[in-house]
């Protein structure tokens, strides 16, 4: 039988996910590539000039 993940582990790899797809979406944007995502239950296609600049912390 396994052990549970602790809550601290699952909330650090949530946090790398979420770096690494803000990553690849800036990537996309700045090379001018397309990325599908879900709009209002819906998949559009945004152009690498509709991807809006990632946000700085």
């Amino acid at each position: 039988m396994s052990e549970p993940i602790p809550d601290k582990l699952s909330e650090l790899l949530d946090a790398g996910v979420r770096v690494a797809i803000a990553e690849a979406i800036e990537r996309h944007r700045k090379l001018g590539e397309s990325i599908s995502i879900l709009k209002d239950g819906k998949i559009v296609t945004l152009t690498g000039d509709e991807i809006p600049p990632a946000k700085k912390n």
